[in-house]
């Protein structure tokens, strides 16, 4: 009896950590999109992108600078190994995107602002949290 309980618990543990693997994976494809989409938008100097920008009050070149480290952060998740690296990525994307979110608020812009770096902000989140253990540093 023993035997079979140890069977299961070691099943639904096997069964629950792919399923935090799928989860995983889920989120951070999406929020590498995310942050790549915005990121070539950014460097790009998409018009609308350079108008929000400088109605929040941050100078136009600040655009390059987050653009290209967006582009960093997404390759350090993604690549193998570097759990500290990925640490330092996902910090960041939580800094960048809650300062984004507060910077609207801030600015009294409506929710339609603001949705996109709140859906970032929350991926990352997800992502950071469901990560496999490979990924983290302790």
């Amino acid at each position: 009896m023993e035997t079979q309980t140890q069977t299961t618990q070691v099943q639904t543990q096997t069964q629950s950590q792919k399923r935090n693997k799928i989860i995983y994976w889920i989120f951070t494809l999406w929020l590498a999109l995310g942050m790549v989409s915005t990121a070539a938008v950014q460097l790009l100097k998409n018009k609308d992108e350079v108008e929000n920008f400088t109605s929040l009050g941050f100078p136009v070149y600040l655009m390059t600078i987050i653009g290209v480290w967006k582009i960093l952060g997404v390759i350090a998740i993604l690549i193998p190994k570097r759990p500290l690296l990925k640490e330092w990525a996902y910090a960041g994307f939580f800094f960048v995107m809650s300062g984004a979110i507060i910077s609207h608020l801030a600015s009294d812009h409506n929710f339609s602002k603001i949705f996109a770096s709140l859906l970032l902000l929350v991926l990352t989140v997800i992502s950071w949290y469901f990560r496999p253990a490979e990924r983290k540093i302790i």
